[in-house]
């Protein structure tokens, strides 16, 4: 590796051997991830998706990448390493210490590395990077080793050992992974350099995880929101190694299971839905404004692809995109969570935002730094939750058929609800019959009863199903439910949406805002803030939503309108949205027929 010629240290230097760590980390991770994935063989090792060896059970970077990062971490007077061009050909070294093959990166994604150092990023601010900002991505690096296995260790310490260590979470696999922000800020930096193995991701839908697709798009189609994409990224990095943030994020899978007989809520069916008795949540409409600005604590909508991230890393710049890039920790998600099923949703809490940014799709700009000033929980993550739903992409008139609209109805409730409330969620579903009590007292006398905890909460199922209050109550001590305070605080927390699945998906803004809506309802959830970003279709949501909470409608009866609606629609004996449709005097009196 020519970069290094000026070098006067061998590998040995930067290797601990096992001899030198802690006694039980230099058994952990072969030994903890061992232990806590045969505790379930569902649990999948992450271990093959690492760039990372094991060997004499500690994990280690290979020699000739350990000389790599170790010149790169003393500066360019080291590595020599001063510019986007030598950047790019310590990459392809890199990588081929990996043993990975040269063909599994482009030359375009090379020199786009060099493109945006070296023409793109102004002097100054390049020559800043590669002083201060590179080196210290370097050591995270070299650190990783380390931080894997102290993540292991605090995961065997904890009471929950096994359910929120680093995994693989796949498919119909509901779980929690808990990461520090300092570990995720290692794993970026080997994203942001190509270094994790690509080979076996395809064959686990697991979605691009490395960042040189985003700079071979660059070069090979600039466009100047591809440029400001990587700025987001550039900035998230000069943050994080001039002061590393403390605490955790979680990222969690959450499952509707289609087994009816299985623990907590199944996936419902139309004739369930018909018959909730649930009241509908609280509706604002917001036509200004934007979801992430959220002033207190909801649920934001993430419009995602299947795969999560969707276009991220690559040449998407809408509105899943843009979150990753104003949050990028959210992009570690990627590295573990494989497609979306329609029976799955993904929640991810305690990403920061570090960039302000403006405009959308090719008018999207990097602003500069975002202070993002949200409060804390109780273990470490900022009070952002973000929940990744991917809606039907161009399903044409086939979304106004019950097939379709019960797939959007019951992706958004899977995300909108609360992992530990299953057994409650089964109350409401039941027939009208059954229903009469809950009627009668009310959704406030229900949540009242989760409150006071006098009905039981689904506990870690032998599918390592992990719970959102479960897991606060355990890692901060509290093992007794009557003695915390986990669920409470999330009565209040409402849903912060839009035009869900609309746009570039090609779904009806009317319909889908419906659907959200009773999702909301039926998982409890105290309200919705729904952003129309000033779209003309959606002028008469107000009212639309005003009326039908003055006439006191439930859950059920607006999901017989909606498929009454759809039934419509599709024989065709309406040419009208869902909302002139149902209130025909917002259409100057026109019959709806």
């Amino acid at each position: 590796m020519y970069w290094l010629s000026n070098c006067c240290f061998t590998a040995k230097d930067y290797i601990i051997p096992a001899t030198k760590q802690p006694p039980a980390a230099a058994e952990h991770f072969a030994t903890m991830e061992e232990k806590s994935l045969s505790s379930n063989p569902d649990l999948k090792s992450i271990l093959p998706y690492l760039p990372l060896h094991l060997r004499s059970s500690s994990l280690f970077w290979p020699p000739q990448v350990v000389e790599a990062l170790k010149a790169l971490s003393q500066g360019p007077g080291q590595s020599n390493v001063n510019s986007g061009q030598l950047l790019s050909l310590a990459i392809s070294d890199i990588r081929n210490s990996l043993n990975y093959s040269s063909r599994s990166i482009s030359t375009s994604a090379l020199e786009g590395y060099a493109l945006f150092f070296d023409d793109l990023m102004p002097r100054d601010e390049s020559a800043r990077w590669f002083e201060v900002t590179l080196p210290k991505m370097a050591a995270l690096l070299l650190n990783l080793p380390s931080l894997l296995e102290s993540h292991y260790q605090e995961a065997r310490n904890s009471s929950v050992f096994g359910n929120t260590c680093l995994r693989l979470l796949e498919s119909q696999q509901p779980g929690i992974v808990l990461l520090s922000r300092e570990l995720i800020a290692a794993l970026l930096s080997c994203s942001f350099l190509s270094l994790f193995p690509a080979g076996n991701r395809g064959a686990k839908f697991l979605p691009t995880i490395n960042f040189h697709h985003l700079f071979a798009c660059l070069y090979e189609n600039y466009a100047t929101n591809q440029e400001n994409k990587i700025k987001c990224i550039i900035h998230y990095f000069e943050r994080v190694c001039s002061c590393m943030p403390l605490g955790n994020v979680s990222f969690e899978r959450k499952v509707l299971p289609f087994d009816p007989k299985a623990n907590g809520i199944s996936y419902p069916n139309s004739d369930l839905w018909s018959k909730s008795a649930v009241t509908l949540c609280s509706f604002k409409v917001r036509s200004f404004g934007l979801i992430e600005d959220q002033s207190g604590e909801a649920l934001e909508v993430d419009f995602a692809n299947e795969y999560l991230g969707g276009g991220a890393l690559h040449r998407g710049c809408v509105q899943e995109e843009i979150r990753f890039m104003i949050n990028p920790e959210l992009i570690t998600g990627m590295l573990f969570l494989p497609a979306m099923a329609d029976n799955e949703a993904i929640e991810i809490v305690g990403t920061e935002r570090f960039s302000s940014y403006s405009g959308y799709a090719s008018t999207f700009r990097f602003c500069g730094d975002y202070v993002d000033r949200k409060d804390a929980d109780s273990i470490g993550r900022l009070k952002t939750r973000i929940i990744a739903v991917d809606a039907l992409c161009h399903p044409g008139r086939k979304q106004y058929g019950s097939e379709c609209l019960l797939r959007e109805i019951n992706k958004a409730f899977c995300g909108f609800s609360y992992q530990s409330k299953g057994q409650q969620y089964q109350e409401p579903f039941k027939d009208n019959d059954h229903l009469e009590s809950e009627v009668d007292f009310g959704v406030k006398k229900l949540n009242e009863r989760v409150i006071n905890h006098s009905m039981p909460l689904a506990g870690f199922s032998s599918s390592s199903q992990v719970t959102e209050g479960a897991i606060s109550n355990e890692l901060t001590g509290c093992h007794e439910t009557n003695n915390c305070q986990a669920l409470p605080n999330q009565e209040k927390i409402g849903v912060a949406t839009g035009n869900w699945g609309c746009g570039a998906f090609g779904g009806d803004p009317e319909v889908k805002a419906m659907i959200q809506w009773l999702a909301a309802s039926q998982a409890l959830r105290p309200f919705i803030s729904y952003h129309t970003f000033g779209s003309e279709a959606m002028k008469v949501l107000d009212q639309v939503t005003e009326w039908i909470l003055s006439h006191e409608w439930t859950v059920g009866e607006l999901w017989n309108m909606l498929e009454e609606y759809g039934r419509q629609r599709l024989n065709g004996e309406t040419r009208f949205g869902f909302f002139h449709w149902l209130l025909p005097f917002l259409n100057g009196g026109e019959n709806s027929t």
